[in-house]
């Protein structure tokens, strides 16, 4: 039985010190006031924090997408264009993904289910791509899940109608439609365009239902005219490609230069790539050999080493030159012509690509002068062409070449250049002495030829175009580059190839660089064949074919008028080519 409780002592119990109920009373009101304090403060003097949160639930800046300019060829045909796609993204911290729809979202866009399981989660982050690049169909079967956190947005895929044709000019873009090659890389800025953005409201679903804020518009990116012609470039990339097929080459490359403006018309790669599928590419295939390669140009730098003397008054075209016995020594190297020739007239030692005449010619001038007209043509210089990785080439300065080097640069050893830069080069003798600038770029049609750098004089530069034109006549080394209905000028190459510091026996560079028509010239074509293995390895046998085929079919495209004699044909008979560089030398 539990004792009375007496009401008295309960109430006693029951009072509170009045110290310390004061103290509590003014803890709770101060603690009132802080709070009435602290929501005045951010609601009415620094709201910015509040509407920061919120803008993080609700609120949305939306990327607007720019188009990138397309890329045509010089008569308006399309070579890159963007096309519209869709990429759907996710918010991890809002995403409400429940088993079934899970499921369906894997099936739809093609996912792994533990690869998205992973990717999602961290829901810290408020940004994850699912998949890009898909149709817009596919992106509305998502959207018609209408799943919380999963939205979609605009972006653009990049394609090219022309293919391997002219993947290494062009290039190609990434992912985000950022040029990572070629033109598409070097012309970057102009291409892309600004993206613009607008801030949007959305509920929990994703939904838009209000716009805040005024809209950035996008600018576009600018439309680039290439100086390419589609048709030639499909010419000079169809032979290229036969050529190195039929020689078993392991790459080739060809340059067609428009003589009257410099712009390049076709510029064609072997190996190649598909731009579209670029999942196993290497360095080999995406690089652009032509403007990024090096070799040493063998007897395709003769003329220069003529018109050098040419130009000293020492020598003209019928000078004689005593090339017996066939062979000549410098120090401990011995260089040899092919076949023996005794006298040679300078205009003969071209022809016949005589090693020797070449050398006797090169050491009767300062190694200066030969390094003076070297510079003056572009080598050792980049070819300032704009294309991204464009290649300088090698020429060493004239104080530190040895006796042998100042031979051997005659004929095109000791120094290495690039196609263009040879191509570039042989425009000083297509163009009266002008060495003409490098477009890739289409020109105002309505500007004319463009001027140029004078580096010849015109008689030297005609005087030499008439020696070229016996190289492909009877008694020179490139019957095989001859084209009917018109005359051709132009000079064989074929140079043993660089190895573990000598020359390589059995490897070879085989080149080509010609103009037509001879008379009045306006294209200039460049065929390099690298280390053909088909039977054949002379300039004469391999490149010149691929420059005959090109030329001819390109001058007609161009309606060019013939200039030579009816019923003027390339000759069935190769005759025996004087240009083989045999070197023995300690390097």
């Amino acid at each position: 039985m539990k004792p009375p409780v007496n009401p008295a002592m309960s109430a006693v119990s029951l009072r509170l010190p009045i110290g310390r109920s004061h103290f509590l009373f003014a803890l709770i009101g101060f603690w009132f006031a802080a709070l009435l304090l602290r929501a005045l403060y951010l609601q009415g003097l620094q709201n910015d924090f509040l509407r920061q949160k919120g803008e993080t639930r609700y609120a949305r800046v939306l990327n607007i997408s720019a188009h990138r300019g397309v890329i045509t060829d010089r008569n308006n045909e399309l070579l890159a264009i963007s096309t519209p796609l869709e990429s759907v993204w996710v918010s991890p911290a809002e995403l409400r993904l429940g088993a079934g729809d899970r499921n369906r979202l894997v099936k739809l866009l093609g996912l792994d289910s533990i690869e998205l399981n992973r990717r999602l989660v961290d829901t810290s982050r408020e940004f994850l791509y699912l998949k890009r690049h898909i149709s817009p169909e596919e992106a509305a079967n998502v959207a018609a899940l209408k799943i919380s956190g999963i939205f979609s947005q605009r972006e653009y895929k990049r394609f090219y109608p022309a293919g391997e044709e002219l993947a290494h000019v062009i290039g190609f873009t990434g992912m985000d439609d950022n040029g990572q090659e070629g033109l598409e890389l070097a012309y970057q800025d102009s291409l892309a365009g600004k993206p613009g953005s607008r801030q949007v409201i959305k509920d929990r679903r994703g939904r838009i239902i209000e716009q805040v804020g005024s809209m950035r518009a996008p600018v576009n990116g600018q439309d680039l005219i290439l100086s390419i012609d589609r048709k030639i470039q499909y010419l000079a990339h169809r032979e290229l490609k036969a050529a190195v097929a039929a020689n078993r080459a392991k790459a080739g490359a060809a340059i067609v230069l428009d003589v009257k403006t410099g712009e390049v018309l076709a510029m064609a790669n072997l190996p190649t790539y598909n731009p579209h599928n670029r999942g196993k590419l290497d360095r080999d295939r995406t690089r652009n050999r032509a403007i990024t390669d090096l070799f040493e140009p063998g007897s395709t730098l003769k003329p220069f080493t003529v018109a050098a003397v040419l130009e000293s008054g020492a020598f003209d075209a019928n000078s004689v030159i005593d090339t017996a016995p066939g062979w000549l020594r410098i120090g401990r190297a011995t260089i040899r012509d092919a076949h023996r020739h005794d006298a040679l007239t300078v205009a003969q030692v071209i022809q016949k690509s005589s090693n020797v005449g070449s050398v006797k010619l090169a050491m009767s001038l300062p190694p200066q002068a030969l390094w003076d007209i070297f510079h003056d043509v572009g080598f050792g210089v980049p070819p300032s062409s704009g294309f991204p990785g464009e290649a300088a080439g090698k020429l060493r300065a004239h104080k530190s070449w040895k006796p042998i080097e100042h031979a051997t640069m005659s004929y095109g050893h000791g120094i290495s250049v690039s196609l263009l830069q040879l191509a570039r080069a042989y425009t000083v003798f297509a163009a009266d002495g002008q060495l003409k600038p490098i477009s890739l770029i289409r020109l105002d049609a309505g500007s004319g030829p463009v001027e140029g750098e004078q580096v010849l004089s015109p008689e030297t530069a005609q005087a030499v175009r008439e020696m070229l034109e016996t190289v492909v006549q009877p008694g020179g080394t490139a019957l095989k580059a001859q084209i009917m209905g018109y005359r051709v000028a132009g000079k064989t190459g074929t140079a043993h190839k660089a190895e573990n510091g000598s020359y390589a026996a059995r490897r070879y560079i085989s080149s080509f660089v010609g103009f037509a028509p001879a008379s009045d010239p306006r294209l200039v074509v460049a065929v390099m064949i690298d280390e053909p293995n088909g039977g054949q390895h002379y300039g004469g046998a391999v490149a010149a074919p691929v420059f005959s085929s090109v030329m001819s079919g390109a001058l007609r495209m161009l309606s060019v008028a013939p200039d030579a004699a009816a019923g003027s044909a390339n000759q069935d008979i190769l005759p025996p080519d004087d240009e083989t560089i045999a070197i023995k030398e300690e390097i």
